[in-house]
């Protein structure tokens, strides 16, 4: 398959480790994620609301949740949690597909979107990937996610392909 990415790499993105204050107040850690986090990363997905999960991700059944993080912690792949009071409350990971290109996906508690840690770790998770040289990332979002779609753009997305219900997106590191 081929994707379609923008001409010009993306400007620098910030790396884990590092601090920020959410909108609400709380200060959040972003940090560098691996299999050795399964069980606070565990926690979160057991947490999630049903009702914000997209494309059939999340799991919602704790032993699919195990079987779906032996996937995305796996050595092959890069993960960024952000971390406050010492539980996860968000989770953005790539996974590499078959073409040397990576997939994006990310996850914020519900008591934590708006608040700008979605951007923060999705921006966090772009810089880990440009220092470990990875060089194309794309996604797909449900086309009437707005929140979601807005924050891609933000940090640089663009749009490649809207034809069904699903928009899929892209950008060069």
């Amino acid at each position: 398959m081929t994707r379609d990415y923008p001409a010009e790499p993306a400007d620098e993105f910030p790396r884990p480790p590092r601090t920020v204050t959410d909108r609400e107040g709380r200060d959040v850690e972003l940090v560098a994620a691996d299999g050795a986090d399964r069980d606070s990363v565990l926690e979160m997905y057991a947490a999630f609301d049903p009702a914000d999960r997209a494309q059939g991700i999340p799991p919602s059944r704790e032993d699919a949740i195990e079987e779906w993080l032996d996937t995305i912690l796996s050595e092959d792949t890069l993960n960024v949690v952000a971390v406050h009071d010492d539980a996860v409350v968000g989770h953005a990971t790539l996974v590499p597909d078959n073409h040397g290109e990576h997939e994006l996906a990310i996850f914020v508690l519900q008591s934590f979107q708006g608040a700008g840690i979605g951007t923060n770790l999705v921006e966090t998770l772009l810089g880990s990937a440009q220092s470990e040289g990875f060089e194309k990332v794309w996604l797909t979002v449900e086309r009437w996610n707005d929140p979601a779609v807005a924050l891609y753009r933000k940090v640089g997305f663009e749009t490649t392909e809207a034809e069904s219900f699903e928009i899929e997106m892209s950008i060069r590191l």
